[in-house]
């Protein structure tokens, strides 16, 4: 219940300043935001890729 009166808390503190800047600023922020979200999806899709490729397989106990 903490956690969701913290991130409320922290939307209205985003929202708020959203509505005090320019609308050219928040594009240009929402851009911002928008291409370090694609890059880190890029790169946990690309990190998933390689990890379970370049395991080595492990042999079981015994065999």
């Amino acid at each position: 219940m903490l956690f969701l009166v913290a991130a409320l808390m922290l939307l209205g503190v985003a929202l708020g300043t959203v509505a005090h800047v320019p609308p050219a600023v928040s594009a240009v922020l929402a851009a911002v935001i928008a291409v370090w979200l694609g890059v880190f999806a890029l790169r946990e899709r690309h990190g998933r890729r390689r990890t379970s490729s370049d395991r080595p397989s492990r042999s079981l106990p015994g065999s």
